[in-house]
């Protein structure tokens, strides 16, 4: 299971695979083209067939896009992937553009010809997207143009086929509500607003609304295909009838082949929602009376119930066992005679020992030195790096396992010879977690009001970190998951149910990276003073945070007593769930700490 990923594209392969790119271009009128990340469905992870951004760039990050124009291609990265660009692309021909800072407006309004016509699949961008940048460039003459096919594709001689999945069946005992009970309640949801019907694009969606989890993508358990819910709770379900001819066919839900899909839609008479935000322009402009509208699955998704919670509850204690393996594992090694590979490796085979693990839920970042301050960081056979004394070792992993989907970090010492800075600044790091684990507060409070308190301490050094502090994890499902964030541009209010990460770090550049993460649930919290109705977390993750890089005396008491309490409860959980070995050293590492 484990993938030391090559990139499918290497920096030489970049410039020729451009230069017939543009010559198609210039062909068809185009003066540019869009070139995303995103398939059809949206989603984080893509098919090798969908992959034509790293196919023409070699920049193989979870997110970004490339505008290509005849003189100069932009390619648009946020701050996880500022060093990863530069070593996947080849800069003689790809230019790094620091984005959301440059939208792409800005940069076409600076390099595009007056008059220029830039094209873009209607497939691949959603209407949001494609309105932001046509408002950003009015009054320049330069306009968007929707391909009838993609062009990209034309060049791509050796493109790979596509997947196609199987699909299983969600137990009703860890989904909690009857795919048919779903429908009904989106379907009411949908005649109060007087909506005839909904367009459904994203897989996990589609996956959470029928009980189902699949395979057509790694590491994500989603069923790729479209669905039109009706406000009558009639599904019509555009699937590979392959992936599904196994399962019984349920009342109220109509399965067509996905070449149909956009027919159906331009049938349509009624008011018909679209997720002017996730879908495709194409369902846009095939609906007659469109809406825009969110994606009803969406909320419904993010608030969990309690079968999905006991599940999350229950694949965070096994996963927590095999870190905790794992741990033991890595403190009993000579370290200097492995590689971040190995370390990998080793972890799958903690987690795979369970007997319950799926996948993984995101391609491990096991990361030492340098590497460590690639924020998305991927192992590849060309930059396995060796442990050394002194370093840091960061490893971001997950599992997917039939009740649940884990996501966890944490920062570990290579030898005892630990520079101070690093300790300051991994301890700055922990406080801001732990500001986050702690923190109450009233209804209404969103990700981006608490964004802050994980970055205050870093904050007072001068320091801060490129990315969002935690994002919405499913259950069974994407470890990445809309539209809960804890995230300074988070407007959404938490509500109890919801599952983020709480992972705050710090990345020196060229030497060394820090996360630590767990995730949280959000819950009531228990009354106290005036007795407001108020909301906390629960920290579902359960595995020890590593106190031998905490700064001396640097902790406050509070900050101890949430480490102590939150490592005896590991300890009680944890313990008897692991090896005579493991739970010998488990006990040792949930030791009370003291900040002296």
């Amino acid at each position: 299971m484990f993938q030391s990923f090559t990139a499918s594209t290497r920096p030489s392969d970049g410039p020729p695979r451009l230069a017939a790119l543009r010559a198609e271009l210039a062909a068809r009128g185009l003066a540019g083209f869009l070139v995303p990340r995103s398939d059809a469905h949206q989603g984080e992870y893509v098919s090798a067939q969908d992959e034509r951004l790293a196919w023409l760039t070699g920049f193989t990050g979870s997110a970004g896009f490339c505008v290509v124009l005849p003189d100069v291609a932009g390619v648009f990265i946020d701050g996880r992937y500022r060093l990863q660009v530069r070593d996947q692309v080849a800069l003689s021909d790809f230019t790094p553009v620091d984005w959301p800072e440059t939208s792409a407006a800005d940069w076409l309004r600076g390099h595009a010809a007056e008059g220029a016509v830039i094209g873009f699949d209607p497939w691949l961008h959603t209407p949001d997207e494609i309105a932001k940048i046509e408002a950003g460039l009015s009054g320049t003459g330069i306009t968007l143009r929707a391909a009838d096919d993609n062009p990209l594709d034309a060049v791509w001689s050796d493109r790979p086929a596509g997947t196609s999945g199987t699909v299983r069946e969600h137990p009703l005992a860890l989904a909690g509500v009857t795919a048919a009970q779903k429908r009904a309640t989106l379907a009411a949801e949908l005649k109060r607003a007087g909506v005839g019907a909904t367009v459904i694009t994203l897989a996990d969606s589609i996956a959470w609304l029928m009980n189902w989890r699949g395979s057509d993508i790694i590491r994500n358990p989603v069923v790729q295909g479209f669905a039109i819910l009706h406000d009558d709770a009639r599904l019509d379900l555009f699937v590979e009838a392959g992936k599904v001819s196994h399962i019984p066919e349920e009342a109220g839900v109509t399965r067509h082949a996905p070449e149909s899909f956009e027919t159906a839609l331009k049938a349509l008479n009624g008011a018909t929602r679209y997720d002017a935000a996730t879908a495709p322009v194409a369902v846009q402009r095939a609906l007659a009376h469109g809406v825009a509208g969110a994606d009803p699955c969406l909320m419904a998704k993010a608030v969990k119930n309690a079968a999905e919670l006991d599940g999350m509850r229950a694949a965070h204690r096994r996963d927590g066992a095999a870190m905790v393996e794992f741990l033991a594992w890595y403190d009993s090694q000579d370290l200097e005679t492995l590689t971040e590979i190995d370390m990998a490796k080793a972890l799958e085979g903690f987690r795979a020992a369970t007997g319950e693990l799926g996948d993984l839920s995101f391609d491990t970042i096991s990361s030492t030195g340098p590497n460590a301050a690639v924020i998305h960081y991927r192992v590849t056979e060309d930059t396995n790096r060796r442990l050394q004394n002194g370093d840091l070792f960061l490893l971001d992993s997950g599992g997917q396992y039939p009740d649940g989907t884990t996501d966890i970090t944490r920062t570990l010492p290579v030898g005892p010879a630990v520079a101070e800075d690093r300790k300051e600044a991994y301890t700055r790091v922990l406080q801001g977690m732990i500001a986050v684990s702690r923190a109450r507060f009233p209804r209404g409070v969103a990700g981006g009001h608490l964004d802050a308190l994980a970055r205050y301490p870093l904050w007072l050094a001068g320091l801060d970190y490129d990315h969002g502090t935690g994002h919405g994890v499913g259950a069974a499902l994407s470890v990445h998951e809309g539209p809960v964030r804890l995230s300074r541009t988070s407007l959404l209010p938490l509500e109890p149910g919801m599952i983020l990460s709480n992972e705050p770090g710090y990345y020196r550049a060229g030497g060394w990276g820090i996360r630590i993460e767990n995730l949280v649930v959000v819950q009531e919290a228990p009354a106290l003073g005036d007795n407001r109705r108020m909301l906390d977390f629960e920290t579902i993750t359960l595995c020890p945070i590593d106190t031998r890089l905490i700064a001396a005396g640097t902790l406050s008491e509070d900050e101890v007593s949430w480490l102590n309490a939150y490592h005896a409860r590991v300890l009680a959980e944890i313990a008897p769930l692991v090896s005579d070995n493991a739970r010998a050293w488990l006990a040792k590492a949930c030791a009370p700490f003291t900040s002296s």
